[in-house]
């Protein structure tokens, strides 16, 4: 990822101790209860968790819960915003342990009127790389999640029925916003990793972008030597000097090189100098569709079929968020850590989290607290449910 520079701050970085600190000392000074907590954010495994809670401005003191409810919590905030973090159980995956964690918060925290389901993600490639990050928003009739698997068979063919509720309307008004200013001035999510560095060295190795990272899209261009510098220099001179004779002397048969040769001393030049082809570009931030199922998709003609099946307007395939969008209403943000194909592994799995959590909280910095304040209860929608 992009370092920050000239950074003329002279404040000291804030330590894991001095964190601790902060919360020991929130604990005597501000007596949080159950009912200042307003946005919900859900994870599937403990890295996200631990990216969530890394982007957190502060940590507050543990509440009591009610006996029925299983879920563990972190409690902290985000600007305005007062915020619970909960994961599914270990080795708890899919749809409905989703619904299940997301119920018991809600019934434990009655205040909460906005969800946020944050983590890793398969994409679909070439439209995203890894290490991007795909925010979930209505694309023609879909809400910004489609359940993939929920349907019934009929004549051969696979008709999906059902359909999931919108996000709600504070996340997709601050959605519009978040946007534009990406477009003008780009993501804040290099400033949010930059601080991870600072704050919680131990995460950096894993969390944190490094050259050992390895897309399988970016192929460097192969089929052509390696050249060194000096052959490089000397090939565009001797290019520089047969078009000075074909132009002085007439021989057009001494012309500019043809468009493959030319390719040839492109390639060369930037292969020598360290140009475009030899690293990968930067993070981006989609916005669309992703697909939700029980099951795991490591299989890339299955993802293009699917991909397919929604006109093209896949970006993204993962395993939760349908559990959650009728009982918890919520936008979904997932960095891209695999292409949901045979070569899927966990190398880009805690980066791609640091990368979602941090698009989740630049996200709530332009979600304003009135606007979630006039949002429903979730725990009213489950009861009116």
């Amino acid at each position: 990822m992009s370092e920050r520079n000239g950074d003329t701050r002279k404040e000291c970085p804030v330590s894991n101790e001095t964190k601790t600190r902060k919360a020991d000392n929130l604990s005597h000074s501000t007596k949080f209860t159950h009912n200042d907590y307003t946005v919900g954010w859900i994870c599937a495994l403990p890295k996200e968790q631990t990216a969530a809670t890394a982007m957190l401005d502060q940590i507050h003191p543990d509440l009591p819960k009610p006996l029925h409810d299983h879920n563990t919590y972190t409690l902290g905030s985000v600007r305005n915003h007062k915020i619970v973090i909960a994961c599914l159980p270990k080795g708890k995956y899919g749809n409905n342990p989703a619904a299940t964690v997301a119920a018991q918060m809600v019934s434990t925290f009655p205040s909460i009127k906005v969800g946020l389901m944050v983590g890793i993600g398969g994409g679909i490639p070439p439209k995203v790389r890894l290490g991007d990050v795909v925010i979930s928003t209505p694309v023609d009739q879909y809400p910004g999640v489609v359940q993939w698997d929920l349907g019934k068979a009929e004549g051969g063919n696979f008709r999906r029925t059902g359909a999931l509720n919108n996000p709600p309307g504070a996340l997709l008004t601050a959605l519009t916003k978040l946007e534009t200013t990406h477009e003008m001035n780009g993501s804040k999510i290099p400033q949010y990793l930059d601080d991870l560095q600072k704050n919680w060295p131990n995460l950096v190795p894993k969390y944190i972008w490094s050259d050992s990272l390895k897309d399988p899209l970016f192929v460097p261009d192969n089929s052509y030597p390696r050249w060194s510098c000096w052959q490089v220099i000397f090939l565009v001179l001797w290019e520089k000097i047969l078009a000075l004779l074909g132009y002085l002397l007439g021989w057009w048969s001494f012309a500019p090189m043809d468009h493959e040769a030319e390719q040839v001393t492109s390639n060369a030049v930037n292969r020598a100098v360290g140009g475009e082809q030899s690293r990968p570009r930067n993070m981006r931030v989609h916005y669309g569709l992703i697909a939700s199922g029980n099951q795991v998709i490591k299989d890339a003609k299955t993802r293009d079929t699917l991909n397919e099946s929604f006109g093209g307007n896949l970006l993204c395939v993962e395993m939760e968020a349908a559990g959650l969008m009728n009982g918890f209403p919520c936008i979904v943000i997932r960095g891209i850590s695999d292409y949901a194909d045979s070569q899927k592994n966990k190398d880009w799995q805690e980066h791609a989290a640091a990368v979602a959590a941090a698009s989740a909280k630049e996200l709530l910095e332009y979600v304003q607290p009135s606007e979630v304040d006039r949002e429903r209860p979730v725990k009213d929608i489950l009861d009116q449910g």
